[in-house]
């Protein structure tokens, strides 16, 4: 008999056994600020439940070294996640001495590994599954509500992670609406200018090139960079222009990382409703002349929903970019998760900069995944209802 070696399982075979074997699974830390001290999987948890981990993780690892069953690769994916998670909260209980506030267990490298290649296993029997928009939906559904009930339950609250945010719960709650609310209102903006100029630059053909370029010197601009260049402009308007202040405009704060991003978001708007209208069929647009459809009906009823999907990709790069790019913010005093981020970085506090990151991450995340199945399942309709 012949084993047969999976390409992608290699590499999460040798992901996995580094992690496993020599890399730390866990951090101890007196308190918050001193240099940690690695623990392996078997010194960061009970005697039984070691062992038991490290069998998880080899036979998951050997079922995606080998060519196995697409359903018996999914089941180690998600075994072996469910394990990493659940006990990494396990080992934060163990290591915690009785009754210490102080004392600090954060994951390490090892556990990152391991969470990334199973996770890496995981994605690839989903593509090879080849999942409808729905499922995808449905799997990132899953995914959260299990991580919701290990929030709640209290399985992670003696990771340092969580004890940053019961430090600062209130707080964190509010930069992350702050977060959203400049990711989703500079997006908004974009779209709302961005639809009507992609339009006239692809009626007028002069007009695009230049409108295009400058857009693109917009985004070569590093994003402090163009932070800082805002604050002297929108401070003038602030002293100078009445009311401008009881709006919220300043040269520091809210106003300047709601333009940046309003700017860095009209690239992909505009270019993506170019070539979405370049690409629509001549057939559909010579159809609606035919039928003695007026300009403004064929832009809305044709061209318009034909183009939407590749519009759509648009509007995900940009979501997700913004997402990102607000963590910045916090620097002029937009706010967001990037207060987290910069306060972790001036403390030396990793696990602040982590509880900062780590929700970014996963909004863009799920973005990303939510707009995919969006634009997959617009771009079936718009094959269905195309003429044959």
């Amino acid at each position: 008999m012949t084993l047969r070696f999976d390409k992608l399982g290699v590499v999460i075979a040798a992901i996995a056994a580094y992690a496993a074997l020599l890399a730390p699974f866990a951090t101890f830390r007196a308190n918050r600020i001193v240099p940690g001290q690695a623990r392996s999987i078997l010194e960061a948890l009970p005697s039984a439940t070691g062992p038991l981990l490290l069998a998880i993780v080899i036979a998951g690892a050997l079922i995606a070294l080998l060519k196995t069953p697409l359903l018996l690769r999914l089941a180690a994916g998600v075994v072996a996640l469910a394990a990493l998670a659940i006990l990494i909260g396990t080992a934060g209980s163990f290591l915690t001495p009785a009754g210490n506030t102080f004392v600090r267990v954060s994951p390490a490298s090892g556990f990152w590994l391991l969470i990334f290649a199973f996770t890496l296993l995981l994605a690839d029997v989903l593509t090879r599954l080849d999942l409808s928009p729905w499922a995808r939906v449905g799997v990132l559904i899953a995914a959260a509500l299990a991580i919701g009930l290990l929030l709640v339950s209290g399985q992670w609250d003696s990771l340092s992670i969580l004890k940053e945010y019961a430090n600062r719960a209130d707080g964190f709650w509010a930069e992350g609406a702050k977060h959203i609310t400049l990711a989703l209102g500079s997006l908004a903006a974009a779209v709302v200018v961005g639809l009507p100029l992609g339009i006239l630059c692809h009626r007028v053909e002069r007009l695009r090139a230049g409108v295009l370029n400058v857009l693109n010197i917009i985004q070569t601009i590093p994003s402090i960079a163009l932070f800082g260049l805002l604050i002297a402009p929108l401070g003038w308007v602030a002293t100078h222009v009445p009311g401008a202040g009881a709006l919220g405009i300043r040269g520091i704060g809210t106003a300047p990382a709601f333009v940046a991003l309003f700017l860095y978001s009209l690239l992909p708007v505009v270019a993506n409703t170019v070539v979405g209208l370049a690409g629509v069929p001549r057939g559909a647009n010579d159809a609606a002349r035919g039928m003695g459809m007026t300009d403004r009906q064929r832009l809305f009823d044709v061209e318009f929903p034909l183009a939407f999907p590749v519009i759509l990709t648009g509007i995900r790069i940009v979501l997700v970019q913004n997402i990102g790019l607000a963590t910045i913010a916090a620097l002029i005093g937009g706010g967001g998760f990037g207060v987290f981020v910069f306060q972790g970085v001036g403390q030396t506090a990793m696990d602040l900069v982590l509880l900062g990151a780590v929700p970014t991450l996963a909004l863009a995340f799920a973005a990303a995944i939510i707009l995919d199945a969006i634009i997959e399942m617009t771009s079936i309709r718009r094959h269905e209802a195309s003429p044959a």
